[in-house]
C-alpha cells in the first residue's frame, strides 16, 4: 500500500490551484494555455541536458528522487527517539554479556540497516571507541555525499528548465516573425505560443524541481544527523561507557522536547 506525503501533495495542490485560478479568472479561452509541442520541449530538453551533463543512472535515480517525495519520510522526531532508546539497551546488555549479546539483540530491520549493522560488526570485532567513531563517521559522511548527487542532478535540472522554455520561446518568435508579412493578424496569437514555453519551464521549476531538490536535501540531511547519533552511541558502547553517560551524550544533540529519559524509557 502506497502512503502519500499529505504536506507534498497539500502544496502541489495549492500550488496548481493558484496557477489554474489565475487562468480561469482572467480569460475564458483556457485551451490557449495547453500546447503538447512546449511541453514537450521543455521536458524533453531538460532530460536530454541532464542526460548529457550525468551519468545515466545517477539521472534515473534523481528522477525515483522526486517520485518519492509524494511519499513519507519515516525518520522523523519518533525514530529517533527510538533510535537512541535502541542504543542505551544496547548498552546495558554490553556491559552484562559483552559485545557479543549486543549481535545477538539485533532485529531483522536493524539487520538492514547498514550503519547499525556495520557498527555491531565493528563492536564485535573489538574495535576501541576512537576507531568505532573515524570509521562509522567516514561510512555517514560517504553516504550522505553520494546520495545528495540526487539533490544536486534535481537542482541542475531547475536550472535547465527555464533555459529550454527560453529555446522553446525563441523559436515561436522565428517562426512568428516569418509570418508576420502574410498574416499580420496572426502576431498575437503567436507571441502566446512562443510565451507558453517559458510559462511552461519556470512553472516546472519552481512548483516542481526546485522544492524537490530541496525535499530531497532536507531528508537526507535529516538521516544523516541520526546516522551520526548512532555512530556516536557504538563509538561510547566501544569505550565502556555506561548507560546514563551515553544518554546524556545524545540528549546534548536532540530537541529537549524528545530527549531519551531512562527513567521514563
Amino acid at each position: 500500500m502506497f502512503v502519500i506525503s499529505f504536506s507534498t501533495i497539500f502544496g502541489i495542490i495549492i500550488g496548481m490551484s493558484l496557477f489554474l485560478y489565475s487562468v480561469v479568472s482572467s480569460t475564458d479561452n483556457y485551451i490557449m494555455f495547453i500546447s503538447i509541442s512546449s511541453l514537450l520541449l521543455v521536458v524533453g530538453g531538460t532530460l536530454a541536458a541532464t542526460m548529457i551533463a550525468y551519468q545515466g543512472k545517477y539521472v534515473f535515480q534523481s528522477v525515483i528522487a522526486l517520485i518519492s517525495i509524494l511519499g513519507p519520510f519515516n525518520v522523523n522526531a519518533k525514530k529517533i527517539f527510538g533510535d537512541v532508546g535502541r542504543i542505551i539497551e544496547f548498552s546495558n546488555v554490553a556491559k552484562t554479556q559483552g559485545v557479543l549479546g549486543v549481535e545477538k539483540m539485533l532485529n531483522e530491520k536493524e539487520k538492514k540497516d547498514p550503519l547499525m549493522f556495520f557498527g555491531v560488526n565493528l563492536l564485535t570485532s573489538g574495535y576501541n571507541g576512537k576507531d568505532v567513531r573515524m570509521m562509522l563517521e567516514d561510512t555517514v559522511e560517504s553516504t550522505f555525499q553520494r546520495e545528495m548527487v540526487r539533490a544536486d542532478i534535481l537542482n541542475s535540472m531547475a536550472g535547465f528548465c527555464p533555459a529550454f522554455g527560453m529555446i522553446g520561446t525563441l523559436i515561436g518568435l522565428v517562426i512568428m516573425f516569418e509570418k508576420m508579412g502574410s498574416d499580420i493578424s496572426a502576431i498575437g496569437r503567436g507571441m502566446a505560443l512562443a510565451l507558453l514555453t517559458t510559462l511552461y519551464g519556470v512553472l516546472i521549476t519552481q512548483l516542481f524541481l526546485k522544492p524537490a531538490s530541496e525535499k530531497v536535501r532536507q531528508r537526507l540531511e535529516i538521516y544523516r544527523f541520526r546516522n551520526l547519533l548512532i555512530m556516536e552511541g557504538l563509538a561510547m558502547i566501544a569505550d565502556g561507557k555506561d548507560s546514563l553517560t551515553i544518554q546524556d551524550r545524545l540528549n546534548s544533540y536532540m530537541d529537549p522536547k524528545i530527549r531519551f529519559k531512562i527513567a521514563q524509557g
